[in-house]
């Protein structure tokens, strides 16, 4: 079977090069899933380049590229009760999902609806709960609250903009080029902003002087600084990417005078503070909003296996207007 493995850091349509190798059957505790559609994420792609990660959780070569997917069983091990063979399952906690199948432990894996399309369902895992876990577990959000974010038009930032929507919490999304605001106001957005230095006098303006308690940083570098002036005293930033590739610039005065918070984000933290039913709970309603499409993503191109390289070119690219979708 052909997968995708990073055996060096560098550009990633350069290092990620495919193997085709046997695949046995399932160990008693797992289930053999065809892979059926795998999103290409900026965590990926900082992780082929060696960007992703701090101490023991930073990538170590070579790996198995792909951090979620969404597959149909094809077997199971003797142990398995949770799916069976047939089903639609989610892919994560997985060593790499870019390939055409893979033996994967069972009891990772989610069973969807029979009828859900696979290539929204192949996004269900990372980005939706991120969005929500951000919105929730660093500041309570009252209705008619406002929270503000950069890179607004990236798949997570879509997330964010609906999920505060249905807690009637309004949004400042924050993009960087102009042309976009059409397109996020008749998403949602409350109010669309492009970047600059002159962001925090923008926000007040748009806000009316209700400053958002809440920032959402995908970008760094010296994005995260300019969120920090935009919040009032005791705001918090959450940090979650580094779209930049820089190291997030944070002035002293608005942290020492304002008591601005810099906090960190990443899902597997936010998942390990919940229980398991709570994150079953969690990946249950959300799913069904994917499903519905209330959180559904726009796919700009699809791209199959053999094509991967030109698939990781085109997700690097630019203005793109969705997600790059690998279907192997």
């Amino acid at each position: 079977m052909k997968r995708a493995r990073v055996v060096r850091f560098g550009e990633p349509a350069e290092v990620v090069s495919q193997f085709d190798l046997p695949l046995g059957d399932p160990k008693p505790d797992e289930a053999q899933v065809a892979v059926l559609a795998s999103p290409i994420n900026p965590a990926d792609l900082l992780r082929i380049r060696g960007l992703y990660g701090y101490g023991e959780s930073a990538p170590t070569l070579p790996f198995w590229a792909g951090i979620e997917g969404v597959g149909r069983v094809e077997a199971v091990g003797e142990e398995v009760g949770n799916v069976a063979v047939g089903d639609l399952v989610t892919l994560a906690r997985v060593a790499g999902i870019w390939g055409e199948k893979l033996n994967a432990k069972a009891d990772g894996l989610v069973v969807l609806p029979a009828d859900a399309d696979p290539l929204q369902a192949a996004m269900i895992v990372v980005n939706p709960p991120t969005a929500e876990c951000m919105l929730t577990d660093y500041v309570e959000l009252a209705e008619g609250d406002w929270v503000i974010q950069n890179a607004a038009n990236s798949a997570v930032g879509k997330h964010v903009i609906r999920l505060a929507a249905a807690k009637g919490v309004r949004t400042l999304n924050v993009v960087r080029r102009e042309g976009l605001e059409e397109a996020l106001s008749e998403f949602g957005a409350d109010a669309v902003l492009v970047d600059g230095d002159d962001l925090a006098a923008r926000v007040a303006e748009a806000t009316g002087g209700t400053l958002p308690k809440l920032a959402i940083d995908a970008v760094g570098g010296e994005a995260t600084g300019r969120l920090t002036h935009c919040l009032p005293f005791g705001g918090t930033v959450v940090v979650y990417g580094l779209l930049s590739g820089e190291d997030s610039r944070v002035p002293v005065a608005p942290v020492v005078f304002n008591d601005i918070r810099i906090r960190g984000f990443l899902l597997p933290h936010a998942l390990a503070s919940r229980t398991p039913e709570e994150v079953q709970a969690l990946y249950a309603r959300l799913t069904g909003l994917v499903l519905d499409g209330t959180l559904a993503v726009p796919i700009e191109a699809i791209y199959p296996l053999s094509e991967l390289p030109d698939a990781l070119q085109h997700a690097e690219r630019g203005g793109r207007g969705g997600k790059i979708i690998i279907k192997p």
